[in-house]
């Protein structure tokens, strides 16, 4: 990637017409943050503890969790540093690592929950097939390709965005380096770039989407031919939690890239949204409709409140 840019920084403005509000919002996104981290290495110590959730469904969802980890902590540490007190200065190298990794992970959750579709797909309409289709072969090939095609699409991206010379003002409109506020600042003509992008991330989720939209027909239309009422009530328990995340995952992608008018508070809101909010509700999610989940979660709350009380008794004897 060519940097033609006289730039070598970028100054992160924030979030807007939130002046005087840094304190509160530090307090406030830094409890999400650790809310965010700590749900999620428990979701994750949950299901690698227990040899029952040792299934694709729970594989899948240990991925979501790692993602979920990792896709706050592209702009959150930043953005609790200049929120601090801090400098708002991010370096060129910076800005094109926090656009590259923010569309990695994003694209990478919008597979997997594709992926995650099509499992749930196969377990309530083919059952007696589901340890044969969803085999630990095709489970790794379907982890490896969510994070290879996200790859892929996020270079693409980034390489789009950056080719661009940047050679005058370099303050973003915004709290991490995105799409739509770098293109701003370039020093270029833009409007062909824009079409492409617009066309690029919109394609992708829509298509996924379809996807997901396509697995969930044919798994309600499995559901209501199942005769009893328990039955029905499992299956459809079961699913809840994952159309509930896809949800909370889709809507901030249509409110800020698919809109012909845009609107940097609205964006910057429905942003921290998608960044903070949604993968710290995961963990929830997932675990308070699983009494599975929910199981091994106390198993692991209780040994690790054991382990703190013998370092504890260890330290004050």
């Amino acid at each position: 990637m060519k940097n033609l840019s006289a730039v070598t920084e970028f100054i992160l403005l924030g979030i807007p017409h939130t002046e005087d509000l840094e304190t509160m919002l530090f307090v406030v996104f830094l409890g999400c943050y650790v809310f965010t981290l700590m749900g999620n290495l428990l979701i994750l110590l949950a299901i690698v503890s227990s040899t029952r959730l040792h299934t694709p469904m729970y594989f899948f969802l240990c991925q979501l969790s790692v993602c979920d980890i990792f896709f706050p902590s592209v702009s959150s540490p930043k953005m609790l540093f200049y929120l601090s007190g801090n400098s708002r200065a991010i370096s060129y190298a910076g800005c094109v690592s926090q656009l590259f990794f923010y569309h990695f992970l994003g694209c990478t959750e919008c597979f997997l929950y594709t992926v995650m579709a099509y499992d749930r797909f196969v377990a309530i309409c083919y059952p007696l097939r589901y340890t044969v289709i969803m085999s630990h072969r095709v489970c790794a090939i379907l982890a490896v390709g969510t994070s290879f095609f996200g790859c892929i699409q996020a270079t693409f991206l980034t390489t789009l965005t950056f080719q661009l010379p940047y050679c005058g003002p370099n303050e973003v409109d915004y709290f991490f380096c995105d799409i739509p506020v770098m293109l701003k600042l370039a020093c270029a003509d833009t409007s062909a770039l824009e079409r492409v992008g617009f066309v690029s991330v919109g394609l992708m989720p829509l298509s996924c989407f379809l996807l997901i939209l396509t697995s969930y027909s044919r798994i309600v239309c499995s559901i209501l031919q199942i005769r009893s009422t328990e039955g029905r009530r499992r299956a459809f328990s079961t699913c809840s939690a994952h159309l509930t995340a896809i949800l909370l995952f889709y809507m901030p992608v249509v409110l800020i890239y698919l809109r012909p008018t845009p609107s940097p508070w609205l964006d910057a809101t429905v942003q921290i949204l998608n960044n903070l909010v949604t993968p710290m509700l995961n963990p929830l999610i997932y675990s308070l409709r699983n009494k599975e989940v929910k199981s091994s979660l106390g198993k692991v709350l209780h040994h690790l409140g054991f382990l703190a009380d013998q370092l504890y008794r260890e330290n004050t004897s």
